[in-house]
């Protein structure tokens, strides 16, 4: 359940930045390219500035700045969003895998750059089921777990929340009644790629603490089908990615009792990805506008 937990948390920042960038209108396959950008502009910032707290705003920063240029090219160059995402899920891998060589060279990062800190819960009986599970996760973990009820107050409960979801469901009339839809579909993307960012910087200094071309391993397009699986809502795409993160736990565990099989294991949280997504085609109903770019008249 702790391994659950570990392997959830990337892809619940990166669902939470999709669901708020989809629930605009504005579809972000770049999830994927926006983890890796904050996974290694997480590790060097760490390593330049000394401290992980400036790694993860570095990592924030480079996320906001990929997730612009996606937001550029789907709201005001109304390119595919699809073609555009993908674009930049190329750039990621190339620029980070460039950088990464360019300055770590053959060696890798170092072993000693500073990680995210884990809390640890005295108060919990030691050895017992509550203290294995919750009594020393990464605080990260905590703050995805947080993070899960402000999305859905921020998105169901406030002003900001209804304007999002009136811009991803019929932009015209939100632009109608003085809605900037521009603004806040360029807010919630750049949101998205920060969020993004948070789970690959979790990766690399908070999970792993170094820093491999390609880490994210396809986290970002799982994390896009929880969104999908739950509806676009930040429960429903939470418990997807606890779904995924504990055939993940799972599949790391199996191995011990079936070598022969341990690559089959390893695909299991990819194909139960598949299976997610092919039974909720066709039942789930995404934001009216989301994909189709809008021209202000």
């Amino acid at each position: 359940m702790a391994s659950t937990f570990r392997f959830a948390t990337p892809l619940i920042f990166a669902a939470l930045g999709g669901m708020f960038s989809e629930r605009s209108g504005v579809t972000n396959i770049g999830l994927e390219g926006m983890m890796l950008i904050g996974a290694f502009f997480g590790i060097l910032g760490a390593d330049k500035f000394g401290t992980w707290w400036l790694g993860l705003l570095t990592a924030i920063a480079a996320g906001a700045v990929t997730a612009l240029l996606h937001a550029v090219l789907s709201i005001h160059l109304r390119a595919d969003q699809i073609i555009g995402g993908t674009a930049i899920n190329f750039l990621a891998l190339g620029l980070t895998g460039y950088l990464y060589i360019d300055i770590y060279g053959a060696q890798g990062t170092p072993t000693d750059i500073p990680g995210i800190p884990s809390v640890n819960l005295g108060f919990l009986d030691s050895g017992s089921f509550f203290d294995v599970v919750f009594g020393d996760l990464n605080l990260m973990i905590w703050v995805a777990i947080i993070l899960v009820p402000l999305s859905w107050v921020v998105l169901f409960k406030t002003p900001i929340g209804l304007r999002i979801r009136a811009v991803g469901e019929h932009p015209k009339a939100a632009d109608t009644v003085g809605i900037s839809v521009y603004g806040i579909r360029y807010g919630a993307v750049v949101l998205s790629g920060m969020l993004a960012a948070c789970g690959g910087a979790y990766l690399s200094i908070g999970f792993l603490n170094s820093f491999n071309e390609n880490m994210t391993a396809g986290r970002g397009f799982i994390a896009l089908a929880a969104v999908i699986f739950g509806n676009w809502r930040p429960f429903g795409a939470a418990a997807a990615c606890l779904l995924f993160g504990f055939s993940s736990a799972l599949a790391q565990r199996l191995p011990e009792y079936s070598e022969s099989a341990a690559v089959l294991f390893q695909a299991l949280p990819y194909v139960l990805t598949l299976i997610a997504v092919a039974g909720v085609v066709g039942r789930s109903i995404p934001p009216a506008a989301v994909g189709r770019p809008y021209k202000k008249s």
